[in-house]
């Protein structure tokens, strides 16, 4: 009985939180929707175009680049983090750039854990695709870079599924930002580290508001996928 008024009570503290508009609150919301949405947006074109290659062209060691990356969406984050940490560290090879504990650092590791993921499921959806979009478009004389926006077009929702399983993926992911952003609040603590700080001091209020932070962005993204791919039936139908 007394668990139970403790989550009713964890429960309302949270909302209370959520709607007080509580700064500490919503600026680790805010830097962890921009570090992750920075790390997508760079990864897109790169993962868009290397997906497209491993589709659509021929060259020697193709398959095993499709195996690299298929292998590289299993990484742990933690590990891409250590990774990035001794690179990135005092005595490491790119130290000069102070890029440690910093939101840039972060960005830089969520683009590592993201990148891999984009290039498989992308891959995925062009393999599947109708390749007749591709050659009507070279048909009609249409640049390379103008028939991938075609292929693109054609299947948006595959691709559009993609990048929201990427975004999910990073903006989710704990142990990356915990090693490069040292989980310094107003700089570099985000919500998942936010929840592991929080949480472990007991504050289960505050971890609470940050778990439903991140379901509310999961479900927002998956409706207006799910909306987008009803309104354009009619039109196909049409």
């Amino acid at each position: 009985m007394g668990g139970a008024v403790e989550l009713e009570q964890a429960l309302a503290d949270a909302l209370r939180l959520l709607i007080s508009g509580d700064r500490a609150l919503w600026s680790i919301i805010g830097l962890s929707l921009s570090v992750s949405l920075r790390a997508l947006a760079c990864a897109a074109p790169l993962a868009l175009v290397t997906a497209f290659a491993l589709a659509y062209l021929r060259f020697p060691g193709q398959r095993l680049l499709v195996t690299l990356f298929n292998t590289l969406t299993a990484v742990p984050a933690v590990l891409v983090g250590l990774l990035l940490y001794l690179l990135l560290s005092a005595r490491g090879p790119a130290g000069d750039l102070h890029l440690l504990f910093t939101p840039t650092a972060m960005v830089i590791g969520q683009f590592l854990l993201c990148l891999p993921l984009l290039v498989a499921l992308a891959h995925g959806t062009l393999r599947d695709g109708d390749r007749r979009a591709w050659e009507a478009a070279l048909t009609l004389g249409a640049a390379p870079w103008r028939a991938l926006l075609t292929v693109a077009h054609e299947l948006r929702f595959g691709l559009l599924a993609a990048f929201i399983a990427a975004f999910g993926r990073i903006v989710a992911e704990v142990g990356c930002s915990m090693m490069v952003g040292g989980n310094i609040l107003y700089h570099t603590r985000n919500v998942t580290t936010a929840i592991a700080l929080e949480t472990s001091k007991g504050a289960f209020a505050t971890g609470i508001a940050l778990g439903v932070v991140l379901l509310a962005v999961a479900l927002v993204l998956n409706f207006a996928l799910s909306w987008l791919q009803g309104n354009a039936r009619p039109a196909a139908w049409a």
